[in-house]
């Protein structure tokens, strides 16, 4: 039996016996292709870290540059065999969205191309989503997770805007401004993402909430970027992630649920 199918089994809490009958079961499941969306700007430098580490049973590879000025797309294509979308908008968001739409995998996984997000975790979000959860997304704070990557500002910032989440459409998240997540492909129309900027990753859970999907945090641990200077800036991006908290309480009332994660 192949190791990928051993490890999300053992994520999902099945662990064949060495039988005959067990192996056969287990070679007859039909595992989900995934597809990786990894939106990137000028990360020539750290592709070589990532793309070797996403697993090999990957459906596919995402990469969706925005108008990169040095040659991450080459770099890409030499490590890995990877689908390119070009985006001429700029921001996070806009090229999610493009990748999203290029996606023909049952799954999507989000992650970053910096080296902060850790590709190898990806088996425990793919896992969760067999078990029956509808979205996952990773959490800094979890039992487990931690981070090497943010400060005290953003830290305090994250908390505000997860507890103003918390207090106006319910739910448990401890994490709410992160972008390691994954989902089954068919809630793209469900969350319906209209935003261009990092706020598609609250926009996602938020949305995610709204239509009562079955939402699970799972631990993660972010590094430091390994090249180049992110293009997250703490208080305007802050701003736009509270004003789409707020624009979407407004536009669309939700009745408070207490979302629990199983």
């Amino acid at each position: 039996m192949n190791a990928p199918v051993l490890s999300i089994l053992a994520h999902v809490g099945v662990t064949p016996a060495p039988d005959p009958i067990n192996i056969a079961l287990a070679r007859s499941l039909t595992l989900p292709r995934v597809s990786f969306v990894v939106p990137t700007l000028n990360e020539a430098k750290n592709l070589p870290w990532l793309l070797p580490r996403i697993p090999n049973w990957a459906h596919e590879v995402i990469i969706v540059d925005g108008r990169s000025t040095d040659d991450t797309v080459a770099v890409a294509r030499r490590l890995r065999d990877v689908k390119v979308v070009m985006e001429p908008r700029r921001g996070k968001g806009a090229a999610l969205r493009a990748g999203f739409r290029a996606a023909t995998g049952d799954i999507i996984v989000m992650i970053d191309a910096d080296g902060s997000m850790i590709p190898e975790e990806s088996v425990v979000f793919v896992s969760a989503l067999m078990a029956g959860a509808d979205l996952v997304k990773g959490s800094r704070f979890l039992q487990g997770a931690g981070t090497d990557d943010m400060s005290l500002f953003r830290m305090l910032g994250n908390w505000g805007l997860t507890q103003t989440v918390r207090l106006l459409y319910g739910g448990v998240f401890s994490d709410l401004c992160y972008g390691y997540m994954a989902f089954w492909t068919k809630h793209v129309a469900t969350l319906d993402c209209d935003c261009d900027g990092f706020e598609i990753e609250t926009l996602i859970n938020v949305r995610a909430l709204k239509n009562h999907l079955n939402i699970v945090e799972v631990a993660s641990f972010e590094a430091p970027r390994i090249s180049g200077e992110s293009n997250l800036r703490a208080i305007p991006d802050g701003w736009r992630v509270l004003k789409t908290i707020l624009r979407e309480r407004v536009l669309s009332p939700v009745s408070l649920v207490s979302y629990g994660y199983p």
